[in-house]
């Protein structure tokens, strides 16, 4: 968010000629159809390696994490579908109430931001049930899954089955490696800088072939190994991917002129960004909490032990960060010279913002709804252990009297 606030100050400074000169600056090899702007770079290049993490996130939680139970990841995968419509749906709404007319903007408020969005619930809501953090992360994650589809399915070029056969095919091979552990480093990353390659040229977004690449990633321990390999890529990749890879792009996707662009006022009022900021934290919260509504009232669907509807409130204003993903659809929603696509990349930003302020707010309130009686610290999870009564069951499970004493045969 720094980088991105950077960018936007730069963009809109007495030199913001400087920025958009690297920014649009060509680097590559024409003759093997590599040359692409900086900032394209940073979007289809670097965000590659980012993708590559969220494939292993993906991955783990299919296998070994909180999606591989279909009946207890039911709810916050529907949960998300709904989260991916109910923005859809403020979007679309706008753009036919005000004439506008531009809907190719739909996905842009789509995603959620995992890594973001549990930040904000560790800070804010500390003292909530260890539930609503797996709900979220079990919602942000199938959020993850439905915006590469909608990047896979939406937002590619022309298909080219040759390229996209040869991507597979390195897939295929790098998988083959890592599961019988020839894990190189000078054998894989070759390998998949060619798959990231062949998939550039095969029309899709060449950020897909980080995730394939990802969910080749074994989670399954080998003799004498006591991680998960998934684990142990993760946390190499951890800094390269929030810490360098993340703000870079962040830095070239979010610079926005404003000043020649109509001005802020002329942008927030734009029915293209107002579709966009209102979609992400009014959208989602339409979608996900009014989805769960409907599923545990007449679907006969069951949230967790220790969550409830006022606990999906909060969490469904949180998953409006959308800042990641949304920026890179933000970039593929709209042409270049379109006066709508850099309203949109502003528009993911304050869309965020809100999220962020308003997701606080929810947090908070409903932890101090949640405390019950003096004393109780707010950072505690005593309020969700269960309440004993005097004359009910022992720990032991061995019913007593008011003493605790067993009862004589």
């Amino acid at each position: 968010m720094i980088a991105a606030l950077a960018a936007i100050v730069w963009s809109n400074s007495p030199w913001r000629g400087s920025y958009f000169a690297i920014s649009e600056k060509q680097v590559g090899f024409e003759s093997v159809h590599l040359s692409l702007p900086i900032g394209h770079w940073a979007s289809d290049g670097l965000l590659a390696v980012f993708f590559f993490v969220v494939g292993m996130e993906l991955k783990q939680e299919f296998t070994i994490g909180s999606l591989r139970d279909p009946r207890k990841a039911a709810v916050p995968i529907l949960a998300a579908l709904c989260g991916m419509v109910g923005p859809i749906g403020v979007y679309v709404a706008i753009q036919a109430v005000t004439g506008s007319g531009v809907y190719g903007g739909w996905a842009v408020p789509v995603a959620t931001d995992i890594a973001f969005a549990l930040a904000i619930l560790a800070i804010f809501g500390r003292g909530l049930p260890p539930a609503a953090r797996t709900f979220l992360m079990t919602l942000a994650v199938a959020d993850d899954l439905g915006g590469i589809v909608v990047i896979a399915l939406f937002f590619s070029t022309e298909l080219n089955l040759l390229w996209l056969g040869a991507s597979i095919a390195t897939v295929a091979v790098f998988g083959l490696l890592v599961k019988y552990r020839v894990i190189r480093w000078w054998i894989l990353w070759p390998l998949g800088l060619l798959a990231w390659y062949f998939m550039h040229l095969s029309g899709i977004h060449s950020t897909i072939a980080g995730v394939a690449l990802g969910m080749m990633v074994s989670t399954k321990l080998a003799k004498g190994e006591k991680d998960y390999m998934t684990h142990r890529f993760s946390e190499r990749l951890s800094f390269a991917s929030s810490g360098i890879v993340l703000p870079i792009f962040a830095f070239f996707a979010a610079g926005v002129n404003i000043v020649d662009s109509g001005g802020f006022g002329g942008m927030i009022t734009d029915p293209v960004s107002l579709g966009i900021y209102l979609g992400l934290p009014l959208g989602k919260c339409i979608g996900i909490f009014g989805g769960v509504w409907i599923m545990t009232k007449f679907l006969k669907l069951r949230l967790g032990a220790g969550i409830d509807m006022r606990d999906i409130f909060p969490i469904s204003l949180v998953a409006g960060i959308g800042f990641t993903v949304s920026l890179l659809i933000a970039t593929l929603s709209f042409p270049a010279n379109d006066p709508h696509e850099p309203h949109s990349r502003v528009a993911v930003i304050i869309g965020t913002l809100l999220s962020v302020v308003l997701g606080a707010v929810a947090l908070r309130l409903r932890l101090r709804s949640a405390i019950r009686g003096p004393g109780i610290d707010p950072h505690s999870h005593l309020r969700h252990a269960p309440n004993r009564r005097e004359d009910g069951p022992r720990r032991d499970g061995i019913r007593g009297d008011r003493r605790g004493r067993r009862p004589k045969p």
